[in-house]
């Protein structure tokens, strides 16, 4: 038994070892430059209390940064970036718990190793471990990192905790859902869904909390320790640095994947105790084509993103004016959204940029999630089926390409009018409608990007279709929206789509890199297909 174990366990290392090489050193990477950002761009007490005290009178700022600890370069980090590292072990140990258990399973392979004498329970164990080791290494990682900047051991190691232990939490929500949903694409949804949500109350529990008189701290009211995320943040790491609340997301998790490994024992391979929704006997005449089949099979989330920036862009108009008022008590948050959005002109361009800055990768997500269905179905065998038909391969891609970038029209076409309906009820003038359509055409250009950036790593290295596409949404948001914050060259925040888009300056529009990114979403295209023309199917993951 143990040398079956022994088995399972190398042969998820092996088939993870580039992917969680890449979230693992990603996150260490993101701790220590948050660090630089923060000696560098808020080097004295001063500048740092007068941020926190913007932040505690603005609660959408709590929304996207951490829990209020004091004014001490440590502190104010943990409050910066914190709930970002959470966020990435998170995404980690959701995305490997559904890819070894649900995604195994949906693709055959759980089923032939089941029935060799590992049986059922000894893989889904060995997806534990494999989850628990790949966040401990993260956890230690993060913490060199921290200390490597000269900041105190202490607070150094229990930020890395912090992370990781939010990270065996979200393991624990991915085996479970991997056990309620019947395909990958439902359970990693389930997980996301969860996550979001959890994020959001972690924000809102921040934001109802109680500050202190001299504006530094906040005590979170009680939905901040209903999250996995708020548990994280009340460890307070380089103030009062407790450790307890470690325990917590540690176990969360394992209980979750305890009932996780009990529910497989109970259920039929291939089931799951979301019943699916059945399907029509006959297809209708709209799915005669191979392109209707693409929307069919990504309508749903296409629904969900484009949810997310309607929300995105009402929050955008909505917002600014409470921004205005309180950048013009507080000269600091003008700086910083300044640094995030790169936009020269007055305030409210600049906070709609950098919500639009949110609504691009929102979009970019849509569009990689899109195109990376092409791999699934080719993994799966079902793309063969298609293209036996009278469809090419390149018409195939072309197809989900083309529905990739649709997603993006329509996640920022919902963010553009949500975005005029809030300009609208605050009774703003018209050029903040002139605004939002400038941002979000130059996010739509800036997101297509990365459909054709999938289509072409689909093509050059289809095994790595999922792992590449998504590392490169990842690297471009965090060059794009954090670059500034961390001091990093402003070339290298260029590199970001996101960064380089058209806003509106002044009186004029500044296209900035536009033409550029639209000279690579033609040239990327162009090459994604032209290659597809020789390339072979890959089945299997």
């Amino acid at each position: 038994m143990m040398s079956a174990f022994g088995v399972l366990l190398r042969q998820r290392l092996r088939r993870d070892r580039l992917q969680l090489t890449l979230w693992i050193v990603g996150t260490a990477l993101m701790a220590f430059a948050g660090y630089a950002g923060v000696s560098q761009s808020y080097a004295t007490v001063a500048d740092r209390q007068s941020i926190l005290a913007a932040a505690l009178a603005n609660p959408v700022i709590l929304m996207f940064r951490g829990l209020p600890s004091g004014t001490s370069e440590g502190a104010f980090l943990a409050f910066a970036v914190l709930p970002w590292l959470a966020l990435l072990a998170a995404l980690m140990s959701t995305f490997l718990a559904v890819r070894h258990t649900r995604g195994d399973e949906e693709a055959g392979r759980a089923e032939l190793v089941w029935a060799t004498p590992a049986g059922r329970r000894l893989p889904t164990i060995a997806t534990i471990v494999h989850g628990l080791l790949a966040n401990v290494v993260l956890a230690a990682l993060t913490a060199l990192a921290l200390i490597a900047t000269g900041l105190p051991a202490a607070g150094s190691l229990l930020a890395g905790a912090a992370a990781g232990a939010t990270g065996i939490a979200f393991l624990g929500v991915g085996l479970l859902a991997a056990q309620l949903m019947r395909t990958s694409r439902g359970a990693n949804s389930l997980t996301i869904w969860v996550l979001v949500a959890t994020f959001l109350i972690r924000g809102i529990g921040n934001a109802a909390g109680t500050p202190s008189d001299d504006l530094t701290r906040i005590t979170s009211a009680w939905p901040a320790w209903l999250s996995p995320f708020g548990w994280a943040e009340q460890t307070r790491p380089y103030d009062t640095d407790l450790a307890w609340p470690v325990l917590l997301g540690i176990a969360f998790g394992l209980v979750l994947a305890g009932a996780s490994v009990a529910l497989q024992s109970v259920r039929d391979v291939d089931a799951g105790f979301v019943a699916e929704r059945p399907g029509r006997v006959s297809a209708r005449a709209a799915l005669a084509s191979p392109h209707a089949l693409v929307w069919r099979l990504t309508s749903g989330s296409i629904v969900g993103w484009a949810i997310g920036g309607a929300i995105t862009g009402i929050l955008a108009t909505t917002l600014s004016g409470v921004v205005d008022r309180i950048s013009g008590e507080n000269p600091a948050v003008a700086d910083i959204l300044k640094k995030i959005g790169g936009a020269a002109g007055g305030l409210d361009e600049v906070v709609v940029t950098v919500f639009f800055t949110l609504l691009g990768i929102l979009a970019a997500c849509a569009a990689v999630q899109t195109v990376v269905r092409a791999r699934q179905e080719e993994a799966r065998g079902t793309a063969e089926a298609v293209l036996a038909t009278p469809v090419g391969r390149v018409r195939w891609l072309a197809d989900y390409m083309m529905v990739g970038v649709a997603a993006v029209l329509i996640v920022v076409a919902a963010a553009v009018l949500a975005g005029w309906v809030g300009a609208w009820s605050n009774g703003d003038d018209e050029s903040l409608y002139r605004i939002v359509a400038v941002a979000g055409f130059g996010q739509a250009v800036a997101a297509s990007i990365f459909a054709v950036l999938t289509a072409l790593v689909f093509v050059l290295l289809p095994r790595a279709t999922t792992a590449v596409a998504w590392s490169l949404v990842l690297l471009a948001a965090l060059l794009g929206m954090f670059g500034p914050l961390f001091g990093l060259p402003e070339w290298s925040a260029n590199l970001s789509p996101f960064a380089v888009t058209p806003v509106v300056d002044g009186g004029g529009v500044d296209v900035r890199g536009l033409w550029w990114l639209v000279l690579a979403l033609a040239a990327g295209g162009a090459a994604a297909l032209t290659l597809m023309r020789r390339r072979e199917l890959a089945l299997g993951a």
